[in-house]
């Protein structure tokens, strides 16, 4: 739910945003020879603006990326902690070894993040079941720990890998809003042709601006939001790969001392 709220608001702003800049700033008669016919550019913002309707469009997509880059970077490096993960789940092993498993649920509240929740759990569920002494043998009690962690593990990950589909679908998004707008353009550019006499030199120009415009800014979005994509993706693998490697560790290690 509140994922959702955040992505609207995003969405609406964003498109608030583009739709402003497209129509005040880019619209502006200021930059153009002819003034509020908005036909003839005499700078880079006029010839933007003449890229048609899907630049606000392409703005837009282009405002979303750099917002769930923004997003995706504050979130993982919340998930990461206060500190240095490796140091973290050497100095968990370390307690666990000597048997000071208060200890390493301390050093877990102080390291907070995504990778000391999930230790943590295993810690405490490990602790209830010491407590309760319930005979249970190391093997069985290991696998409910390791069951902990691993429920654990799947709260945590829809945390990481927030908004990757979002920056995947902008990517392939824009591409064809900036083909889209291409073509539009290019029909412009040949019906100016197309006309009996001189060409239409002002529609012939603007068809081929909005063509070349549309190209840019969806490659740009598309390019962005592709990189961005890729980036997290691969964040988010290696932040995996270090809490399983920490799960499987800390068992091993209360499993050694059990026996």
């Amino acid at each position: 739910m509140k994922q959702n709220l955040f992505s609207t608001i995003v969405f609406v702003l964003a498109a608030v945003i583009s739709i402003s800049i497209w129509m005040f700033v880019l619209g502006d008669p200021g930059n153009f020879k002819d003034g509020a016919s908005r036909h003839i550019p005499i700078n880079l913002l006029g010839t933007v603006y003449v890229g048609g309707i899907f630049v606000p469009m392409l703005i837009m997509l282009s405002i979303l990326v750099v917002t769930y880059i923004f997003e995706r970077m504050f979130s993982l490096g919340k998930a990461k902690g206060t500190g240095n993960m490796a140091t973290f789940i050497r100095q968990v092993q370390r307690d666990l070894q000597a048997g000071n498993i208060d200890t390493a649920i301390a050093a877990c509240d102080k390291q907070r993040g995504s990778l000391a929740n999930i230790v943590k759990t295993g810690l405490e569920r490990y602790k209830v079941i010491a407590k309760e002494g319930k005979g249970w043998e190391a093997e069985k009690e290991m696998a409910e720990v390791q069951r902990s962690i691993e429920e654990a593990t799947s709260l945590e990950m829809p945390v990481l890998e927030r908004n990757l589909i979002a920056l995947s679908t902008i990517a392939s998004t824009a591409t064809m809003v900036g083909l889209l707008g291409t073509t539009v353009g290019m029909i412009r550019a040949f019906r100016a042709l197309a006309q009996a006499g001189a060409p239409d030199a002002i529609q012939l120009s603007i068809g081929i601006s909005e063509a070349l415009i549309n190209t840019a800014g969806g490659l740009f979005a598309a390019i962005a939001g592709i990189i961005a994509y890729n980036f997290f993706v691969t964040k988010v693998d290696t932040f995996t790969y270090m809490i399983d490697e920490a799960g499987y560790n800390i068992v091993q290690t209360l499993m050694s001392r059990s026996k």
